[in-house]
């Protein structure tokens, strides 16, 4: 039986703020498929910048409710999922999971998923698919090499984590999730990552290398969260 891998995928793997990169997308699709052999994916497609832009705009033209913000975000990640899909054409499930307590009765080696419902992340999705689909570790695919015990953008002293706790990733991250929040993992996600002893693996997503790694339960550059 192949083992089932979940992905988050997050929006800036698939388009950075520097613009699409087809060259890359083809091989990142390319690299999925050739697992076919002895893996089945779960990719879960974040909203990354298209949907900070979107809630950026939004907050700077009129008053938002959070739950607005939320959906905004929510539709960008189903953008994005929508362009997977299409890219694996006739090796992903023609339904697009939006719902990740919904059972798919599903026969390709790819399924795409996407945002839910406010007040969830992808990340959160993609734990509960894990849950669901008996996978107990997803491969976080960002554009940060490392988790740092704090952000290394402001921070100088800020430490890179190869290997961390769940008690102490929990404390970085906070416990209360926020539309557009930019860190490596929803706090919500966590709780329930933590509660169900899954582990998480975060690597840089356009380093196919490591992300082939990651794949295969080797040792990666990147950090290990269990």
């Amino acid at each position: 039986m192949k083992k089932t891998i979940v992905i988050s995928l997050g929006g800036s793997i698939i388009i950075p703020k520097t613009g699409f990169d087809p060259k890359f997308l083809r091989s990142f699709v390319k690299m999925i498929l050739s697992f076919k052999k002895d893996y089945k994916f779960i990719l879960v497609c974040g909203g990354g910048n298209t949907a900070r832009l979107y809630q950026g705009v939004a907050k700077n033209a009129g008053k938002l409710q959070t739950v607005d913000l939320d959906w905004i975000g929510i539709y960008s990640t189903r953008l994005n999922a929508r362009l997977m899909q299409a890219l694996f054409g006739k090796n992903a499930h023609f339904e697009l999971v939006i719902d990740p307590t919904k059972t798919q009765k599903w026969t390709t080696q790819v399924m795409i998923a996407a945002g839910w419902k406010p007040g969830f992340s992808t990340d959160y999705d993609a734990v509960l698919l894990a849950k669901k689909y008996g996978a107990d570790t997803v491969i976080n695919l960002s554009n940060i090499d490392y988790v740092y015990d704090k952000d290394p953008r402001t921070n100088k002293d800020a430490k890179k984590l190869e290997s961390v706790g769940w008690v102490e990733f929990q404390k970085i991250v906070g416990t209360k999730w926020v539309p557009g929040a930019n860190v490596p993992f929803d706090p919500v996600a966590t709780a329930l990552a933590r509660k169900n002893k899954m582990k998480v693996l975060f690597v840089k997503g356009d380093n196919l290398t490591e992300v082939k790694k990651a794949i295969g339960d080797k040792k990666i550059k990147g950090t290990v969260i269990n």
